[in-house]
């Protein structure tokens, strides 16, 4: 029975972007446990994969863009591991959506970190939403990376297979100096308990717990992280081709998406009860 592990060295050796890899592994391994992980899913019809597959998506309630990732990581699955080709396009896509990210404010942000006191989880949310990261370009940070004395960090491989450089706070370098001089990190800046890459699902509760302690009620994610960097980035006047670089998007409309939610837009656009 082939393993993802060996999928994950293939995909690594194609040079994907850990944070795809990991969005891939992160979204098979649970569709495996669905099937059985006994069973070998080469075993399976392709009747049977997307039984499977459509299952999945309406108990996990996936929004367009997770079943798109999903059908996107089997299909590639099964080529790379099996020469395989399996057929999504009969089935009938999600309607797509636009929905507006939900933004924290900057006090819902202080609030989260304030209800944390390890320091460790401390520093690693505060460093996404510093820098405006993705999860896996957090994780997979590393020390040799991080170049105080240009006062820039080395995001290396990210989505898109893309380098970028960012620039390195002073505010942050005082809660990654505490940090380190406690946990002492060798390679990675945020290892896992026996070193390596600390892991995905990990920094997820982390946050989940950091929003709940805080009091946080909105639908937000771990995610939201990076979209209030951005957020308020926007609202204090930072040009949009700016923030488009700093967050790494390919195409300006991706980051346009903010203007429909910055504070100060929406602040300064009168309502017709004022005119009256």
């Amino acid at each position: 029975m082939r393993t993802f592990l060996e999928f994950e060295q293939l995909l690594t050796i194609k040079r994907y972007s850990n944070n795809t890899i990991q969005t891939y592994i992160g979204l098979l391994i649970p569709f495996h446990k669905k099937i059985g992980v006994h069973t070998d899913l080469n075993d399976l019809s392709d009747a049977q994969i997307l039984d499977y597959f459509m299952n999945t998506v309406r108990n996990n309630k996936y929004a367009a863009s997770s079943q798109k990732q999903l059908s996107s990581a089997i299909r590639l699955y099964f080529k790379e591991m099996y020469r395989r080709e399996v057929d999504f396009t009969n089935l009938a896509a999600l309607p797509a959506q636009r929905s507006l990210p939900v933004i924290l404010s900057k006090g819902e942000i202080r609030r989260i970190l304030k209800a944390l006191s390890n320091k460790k989880h401390v520093a690693m949310l505060t460093t996404i939403y510093a820098l405006g990261l993705r999860s896996g370009e957090l994780l997979h940070l590393k020390l040799i990376d991080m170049d105080g004395a240009r006062n820039q960090i080395f995001i290396r491989n990210a989505k898109g297979n893309k380098d970028r450089v960012l620039p390195f706070p002073n505010s942050l370098k005082v809660y990654l100096r505490t940090y380190i001089k406690i946990y002492k990190p060798m390679d990675y800046l945020f290892e896992g308990a026996t070193g390596g890459v600390y892991s995905p699902a990990s920094l997820r509760a982390v946050f989940n717990k950091a929003k709940s302690r805080a009091g946080i009620k909105k639908p937000v994610t771990l995610h939201g992280l990076r979209h209030a960097y951005a957020t308020h980035l926007m609202d204090a006047g930072t040009d949009v081709r700016i923030i488009k670089e700093l967050l790494g998007h390919n195409d300006i409309k991706t980051t346009l998406i903010y203007t429909h939610v910055t504070q100060v837009t929406l602040e300064n656009i009168p309502s017709p009860l004022d005119l009256l």
